[in-house]
């Protein structure tokens, strides 16, 4: 089901400068179809854009901005599972599943998303195997990078974790050893399964090592050889 949002307009998709791989390689006629069943929508940061348990009526696309993905345990419990950029598809699991959208999805800076009719989106994938192959893609890739993260986390101690995760938001989303925390320490406590404190406490002890320079959420990796090597290590 769509979330509230204060905007919601029709897209150009054969115009539209942010296609996904996938989309590039549809028709005209097909773009045209797609056009008919895409509405785009805005969301400020901490709006929900999709919620865990929800019939997934639609695929949701990210145009622009950061997306956490997160579930809740049996104790309400948050798990974070991974921070999507731009050009990727939100609740693809779902698609080739039970269509019920299985994670939720929150805004994490101001974002701009693409609804696509499920229907619509699966003929694609059906009809066009160039189409279905780019999807078929990133869901493998997306799994794969998940899976070998929560593994290696499992059989790390806190510096390494925490080491992890700032090479995460480094290397894999901003791309940048200079960049803003998209988590608060408490969410990042979630992502690598530790408390909130021993976060705090690592990221000090990285920065008085002069691994790290931080100010509020903005984090500097002085280090990188030396980062890398405590999460090797880890």
């Amino acid at each position: 089901m769509l979330q509230r949002s204060d905007t919601f307009v029709f897209s150009n998709c054969e115009t539209c400068a942010d296609k996904s791989c996938a989309v590039q390689m549809l028709s005209n006629d097909d773009l045209s179809l797609l056009c008919d069943n895409c509405y785009e929508a805005s969301f400020e940061k901490g709006e929900i854009i999709l919620s865990e348990g929800a019939l997934a009526n639609y695929v949701v696309y990210l145009k622009s901005g950061l997306v956490k993905e997160y579930g809740k345990g049996d104790q309400h419990q948050e798990y974070i599972l991974q921070v999507i950029k731009p050009h990727s598809y939100l609740g693809l699991h779902s698609i080739f599943s039970d269509t019920i959208t299985h994670y939720s999805y929150m805004a994490l800076t101001n974002v701009t998303v693409c609804y696509i009719k499920l229907p619509v989106f699966s003929a694609f994938i059906k009809e066009n195997g160039r189409f279905g192959y780019e999807i078929l893609s990133s869901v493998c890739n997306d799994s794969v990078r998940n899976y070998h993260r929560f593994i290696v986390q499992h059989q790390k101690k806190i510096f390494g974790k925490v080491a992890d995760a700032l090479l995460y938001f480094a290397n894999v989303i901003f791309n940048s050893p200079n960049f803003i925390l998209p988590l608060s320490r408490k969410e990042i406590a979630c992502m690598i399964g530790t408390s909130r404190e021993s976060v705090s406490k690592q990221i000090c002890g990285f920065e008085s090592d002069k691994i790290i320079k931080v100010n509020g959420r903005c984090i500097s990796i002085l280090d990188m050889d030396k980062l890398k090597q405590i999460s090797r290590v880890g």
